[in-house]
């Protein structure tokens, strides 16, 4: 019997297209969750006491994560296509394995920002600036692994751009006492999982010359970890007492420290099956704490 998920989709979907969904891994949307994630928890802070997050601009930015994190998969397989040949998780992506060329996947790259410009266009005049901005990191991104050990703090730089962009479409324009300690706290949120996540490969990346913060780390990743893990959950109780968030916010502040203390300790870096593990419930991490802001407003 077939389950419905996202696999199951792009299994099911004709033969010429699973390339393409594949690429932007639709497949797997734990990367797409928590591209998402940051967006609701600022849509979710800008609500007025009281009032439910704006559905509208759930579901818009909803859509604009699922073609962000698509053209950024893209873009990375572009840039990384040689080194994936020479690892066995990545070698069959679609770029690697030739079922795309490069100038096939360069035409989608430009249909997905096509379609993510439309999305940016139905905001205000202040998130479109601001949404814009974010592009070089995007692209730039999938260079950092070839010349620094902290790529991850650049995806976090990318990742997170939603928490100040979810706000300004709600409210024309940031509140940085508010904006920027959250987007500081999912900057340190996406060194927790990527680091975990990069654990995977490091063999890999030892061998084919590029870095991550797990080869910087090494055995010391867990102390680094739960430094990063206070530094966000500082950053969020920063952020909530600066738009006034009640009891239930604090709870679920409380509740991620709680799971991402789990992860941390029951973590093992040498395993990759445990690492993939780790690194998926990170959307549990997001979900807990955009409850407590719906909670909190009410």
């Amino acid at each position: 019997p077939r389950s419905f998920s996202a696999a199951e989709l792009v299994r099911a979907a004709p033969a010429p297209l699973r390339p393409y969904l594949r690429l932007m891994r639709l497949h797997q949307p734990a990367g797409t969750w928590l591209l998402y994630l940051p967006c609701t928890w600022s849509i979710g802070l800008a609500a007025g006491p009281g009032c439910l997050p704006d559905w509208h601009m759930l579901s818009l930015f909803g859509v604009g994560a699922v073609l962000m994190r698509g053209a950024g998969c893209t873009i990375n397989d572009m840039w990384d296509r040689d080194f994936d040949r020479k690892v066995a998780r990545t070698a069959n992506r679609p770029l690697a394995a030739g079922d795309i060329s490069t100038l096939q996947s360069f035409v989608f790259l430009g249909g997905q920002l096509s379609l993510a410009l439309c999305v940016l266009l139905c905001l205000n005049y202040y998130s479109i600036v601001l949404g814009a901005a974010s592009l070089s990191l995007v692209v730039t991104y999938p260079l950092m692994k070839r010349i620094t050990y902290w790529p991850q703090l650049v995806l976090g730089l990318t990742f997170n751009w939603g928490a100040l962009l979810g706000w300004s479409a709600i409210k024309g324009s940031c509140e940085w006492s508010v904006c920027l300690p959250l987007y500081l706290s999912g900057v340190m949120w996406t060194l927790v999982y990527d680091t975990i996540y990069a654990h995977q490969d490091k063999k890999d990346d030892i061998m084919i010359g590029v870095k991550s913060t797990a080869l910087q780390f090494k055995e010391d990743t867990k102390q680094w970890l739960s430094g990063f893990s206070l530094a966000m959950l500082l950053g969020l109780c920063v952020a909530g007492v600066n738009c006034n968030q009640t009891f239930p916010y604090y709870s679920a502040v409380a509740a991620v420290g709680a799971h991402l203390a789990h992860q941390i300790y029951t973590l093992d870096i040498d395993k990759p099956e445990d690492c993939w593990k780790k690194f998926a419930s990170n959307r549990t991490v997001g979900i807990l704490l955009f409850t407590g802001i719906v909670l909190g407003n009410l």
